[in-house]
């Protein structure tokens, strides 16, 4: 009886380990370009559920983009860290950094079908509930996800992470389909408040459905660890600010997908 009762929790605990959060490095292609993505889903939870992309900050997918979709895996959605750069090319310092983001924000049709080509990869996995799907981005990415919902694609929401808020091509607000969060350092000296005054006057003007919501104190890239804590330079860690960015996305998703 013992041996049994030992086999079987051995099969309970061997269960156990394989359910949870699972990873997987992806491949996919946009024309000639190939990409290299990060996907997370829970296997504990069952059924198709929302998709969520997670777009880089400048230097490219990291560390921080796979922590974030496991983190989002773990909330029951399918995310797939996206990658816009394009395989193996990714910046080692942030002079290169800034050469690699700057030729899409000047190239914004390009980043729009890079991030495209992103979403319909999500879409692809078994697990992912097409009609249910959103965009988070962080620095460039928040910058990026803004596009995507520029474009018109079919997302239900974006969330940008103190992504810079100006565009090229204001008038193309009016074709948003989705609703729009935008998680903002009040005292960030990269996305000046004309800057700001202008995105909100611009998602007026569409009729939007948006937020902004601005962290005392926090100033650039307050969600990234390795940015430091000085905020002398413009951009540092703000772990109130991280902590409260990150439950109001969690509203905001409670929202979209009730």
């Amino acid at each position: 009886m013992m041996r049994v009762l030992a086999a079987v929790l051995s099969l309970m605990l061997a269960a156990t380990a394989a359910a949870g959060v699972k990873t997987v490095v992806v491949t996919y292609t946009h024309d000639d370009t190939t990409l290299e993505g990060f996907l997370a889903w829970d296997d504990a939870v069952p059924g198709k559920r929302p998709g969520v992309l997670v777009v880089h900050q400048w230097m490219g997918v990291t560390d921080n983009e796979r922590m974030r979709a496991e983190m989002l895996a773990k909330l029951g959605y399918v995310a797939l860290a996206v990658d816009v750069y394009g395989k193996g090319v990714r910046p080692t310092s942030t002079q290169e950094a800034a050469a690699l983001a700057g030729k899409y924000k000047g190239d914004r049709a390009l980043l729009r079908a890079r991030l495209m080509a992103g979403l319909e990869e999500l879409q692809r996995h078994p697990l992912v509930d097409t009609s249910r799907t959103a965009a988070i981005g962080y620095c460039f990415g928040g910058t990026a996800v803004l596009e995507l919902a520029r474009s018109g694609a079919n997302v239900a929401g974006v969330v940008s992470f103190h992504g810079a808020l100006d565009t090229p091509s204001p008038a193309d607000a009016k074709r948003i389909k989705g609703k729009v969060l935008v998680l903002h350092g009040a005292d960030d000296p990269w996305v000046p408040w004309e800057q700001v005054l202008a995105f909100e006057k611009e998602m007026r003007d569409a009729g939007v459905d948006w937020q902004l919501v601005a962290y005392g104190g926090a100033v650039h890239a307050f969600t990234q660890r390795e940015a430091g804590t000085d905020k002398s330079t413009g951009a540092a860690y703000n772990e109130r600010a991280d902590r409260r960015s990150w439950e109001a996305m969690r509203a905001f998703f409670a929202e979209l997908f009730p």
